[in-house]
């Protein structure tokens, strides 16, 4: 008897061992976390997961969906069982088995196995997924949140006279819970910009919002909802609209409420605030510069803040998709949530729904490249592939190679999506132009192009030209299309050339604003560094002048300015401009006043604009991808580098979203010696390049020296301790 409790307690304990083990997690389904009140529309669809940590690599998965959680919990199945199949992705897997009923619910799981394990990891949680109408291919939009946001403070100015601050600016409505004994009236102020009184600002100038609303109240009814008059403007034909069960909304943080005969509690007012599903929780930064982390914070909560009507849009003011808005909200929010329907949907938007200036076309394949990137994904690009050759605007080319919007032609405009024959392509550089160049009365007469010439062969218009081939001839080599790939190659190559050898003035050593232009500014010398056109040799010029112009361009211009400033290593100079304090700079949004980042630095630099302008949040993106370094460089994150920059910093530490799961980095300096450590998810392979400025330091990673000219490290999955000295 003895001995049968022994092996009763042995085989009990192995099962509460094995009832421990890690499995896969994460699990998403075309992009979806989440999938309640989410209809998926793909007839396809892929299931994505986080490979457990001990696995390190994955060698082989079986996916089960059936109709019931009952029959998965039994490893039974009645749909599909994907069988035991080799292959070392998990992201983007797509479902092979019979015909998805419409409207129907489904259950599934997923279990891996590891590279050098031949028992597999246990089975996943089961997560459920409900069809919509099935159309083939078409990308799933995720829901929008409603959220309760209680106020932070609430201030009784006089006996009837309430002031509520909740603590940001939110897209939403006011909602109120009163006990009125009587027929009464209550006037209602909602605004995000305070008076120097620290009241509301009732004419807060541009599109910063202020509404009025006078609320009848009465006895037997306690709730109201305040539901301000739409705006022509963003509520109008172009405008992204919302769907009736949500109705208007508007940007506020403030409210004051007057003509008040009961008291306010905090449990009695809220605001209803919409967002495309967000977990906050997804990333995290902090760092020794209490500057530096304002500008993430505000950045962060500024690509949350505007995602409500579920596509990315240029503000409050129109609520228009533009190609460049979305480009920055695009990767800003790749870095600061795992989450990738929102753009892949404002990607496919704009293939019918372009805009007119010529940069922001050649933003396009950019977009569609990066979804690929993050996602690992090529549905969307295979589906608009032919759409995205006519976006990278080849058919403005001269005889030379070098395009001008000059040649703009009628079967272009539609073969872009444009409707209207009205409409013309025209170079933008930057926004707004100077007042010589618009005729508006702005408080800047020079605009935010740094005095650019617009020129026929513009330099700017030249180089996104030469970066969209240059990703299109990736895109075409991924889909396997090899004569586009090398044909695209070829002319990014040509159009390289002919722009260091005709834009490029080598007596001054820096890019004039275009042909026959002797005028030379920041953005004829900040894209092409950006975009690794400027040969080595040219480089110092081209960055001695970039440093000479401080941040001459706008919000969206700072984008470029920093990605090839440290792209060129100037990491302390493009420092100095994430933490500025001057009247060009994040802080400054943040010392307006301002929790969501603005459509221009400083209303003086463009008095109409709003506080709620995602376009100005590149340091979103900035601070993961350039300042440490965190990027793809294989489809759906399968390769990763880690090329810190951390400048100044004495310390910092950041989580970044993937598809595979999270890649943690902690920076520390102590007397002569820099440590990080790093961890890297399953199922994905990392380089780190240690900073040249390090020298000829001891490197020891996981406690054994390093002895690597390339000054690259291989990480490895899980725990990476890197000390330099």
């Amino acid at each position: 008897m003895k001995h049968y409790l022994i092996i009763f307690l042995f085989f009990s304990s192995l099962a509460a061992c094995n009832s421990t083990e890690k499995k896969p997690t994460g699990l998403m389904v075309e992009f979806i976390r989440d999938t309640d009140h989410v209809y998926i529309l793909d007839s396809a669809p892929e299931f994505s997961w986080i490979v457990p940590e001990n696995f390190e690599y994955q060698s082989a998965y079986q996916i089960l969906v059936a109709r019931s959680k009952e029959k998965l919990k039994d490893e039974q199945t009645d749909v599909w069982n994907s069988g035991k199949i080799n292959n070392n992705n998990s992201v983007e897997l797509e479902y092979k088995g019979p015909g998805l009923a419409d409207t129907t619910s489904y259950y599934w799981k997923v279990r891996v196995w590891g590279h050098e394990m031949h028992k597999p990891s246990p089975f996943s949680d089961i997560r459920s997924f409900q069809t919509g109408i099935i159309k083939g291919y078409c990308t799933t939009p995720n829901k929008i949140q409603t959220i309760r946001i209680e106020p932070e403070q609430i201030t009784k100015i006089h006996p009837d006279h309430y002031f509520i601050d909740f603590g940001k600016d939110a897209f939403g409505k006011l909602v109120l819970e009163l006990n009125s004994k009587t027929n009464d009236t209550i006037t209602v102020h909602l605004g995000e910009k305070l008076s120097a009184h620290n009241k509301i600002e009732v004419d807060p100038g541009g599109t910063i919002r202020y509404k009025k609303v006078i609320l009848p109240v009465r006895p037997g009814k306690k709730r109201y909802t305040i539901n301000p008059a739409p705006d022509k403007r963003n509520t109008g034909a172009s405008a992204i609209q919302l769907p009736d069960s949500i109705g208007v909304v508007m940007p506020f943080r403030y409210c004051e409420i007057e003509q008040l005969n009961s008291d306010m509690h905090l449990k009695d007012i809220w605001q209803k605030a919409y967002f495309y599903y967000f977990d906050d929780e997804a990333s995290f930064f902090e760092s020794s510069d209490t500057i530096l982390n304002q500008v993430w914070d505000i950045s962060k909560y500024s690509i949350k803040a505007t995602s409500f009507t579920g596509l990315y849009i240029d503000g409050d003011r129109e609520r228009i998709p533009y190609e460049a808005d979305a480009y920055i909200n695009q990767m800003g929010h790749y870095c600061t949530d795992r989450e990738y329907s929102m753009a892949r949907r404002t990607n496919e938007y704009f293939i019918k729904n372009p805009t007119w200036p010529t940069e922001w076309i050649l933003h396009t394949v950019p977009m569609f490249y990066y979804d690929l990137m993050y996602t690992g994904n090529l549905e969307s690009t295979a589906c608009y592939y032919e759409e995205l050759k006519h976006k990278t605007l080849m058919a403005l080319a001269r005889e030379d190679g070098l395009i001008t919007s000059g040649n703009t032609s009628e079967e272009l405009m539609k073969n872009l999506g444009f409707s209207n024959p009205e409409i013309k392509l025209r170079d933008i550089v930057d926004w707004p132009p100077a007042q010589k160049d618009t005729g508006w009365k702005l408080a800047s007469p020079e605009g935010e192009r740094d005095g650019y010439e617009m020129v026929e062969i513009n330099t700017v218009v030249n180089s996104f030209y030469c970066q969209s081939l240059k990703l299109m001839a990736e895109l075409a080599g991924y889909l396997n299309i090899k004569k586009d790939s090398v044909f695209f190659q070829q002319q990014a190559i040509q159009v390289k050339a002919l722009i260091n050898d005709k834009l490029f003035d080598k007596k001054r050593g820096v890019y004039t604003d275009g042909e026959n232009s002797d005028h030379v500014s920041l953005h004829a010398n900040m894209i092409p560094l950006a975009f690794g056109l400027v040969p080595e040799e040219y480089t110092a010029g081209v960055v001695g002048f970039i440093k000479t112009r401080g941040m001459a361009c706008s919000v969206y211009g700072a984008q470029y300015l920093l990605e090839g400033l440290y792209a060129a290593g100037e990491s302390e100079y493009a420092f100095d401009l994430l933490t500025s304090e001057n009247d060009r700079s994040w802080y400054n949004m943040i010392r307006k006043g301002s929790t969501i980042t603005m459509e221009a630095w400083d209303m003086k630099y463009k008095p109409n604009s709003d506080w709620n302008h995602a376009w100005g949040a590149a340091p979103a993106n900035i601070i993961p991808r350039w300042l440490l370094g965190i990027r793809p460089v294989r489809p759906g994150f399968s390769h990763a580098v880690i090329k810190p920059q951390p400048g100044s910093l004495n310390y910092c530490k950041i989580k970044v979203p993937t598809i595979r799961g999270f890649i943690s980095v902690e920076y520390k300096t102590k007397i002569n010696k820099r440590e990080y450590i790093i961890q890297i998810p399953s199922n994905m392979s990392c380089e780190f390049y240690i900073p040249s400025q390090y020298g000829n330091m001891t490197v020891i990673h996981n406690e054994i020296e390093i002895n690597n000219s390339d000054n690259i490290i291989l990480l490895n999955s899980g725990l990476n301790k890197i000390s330099i000295k």
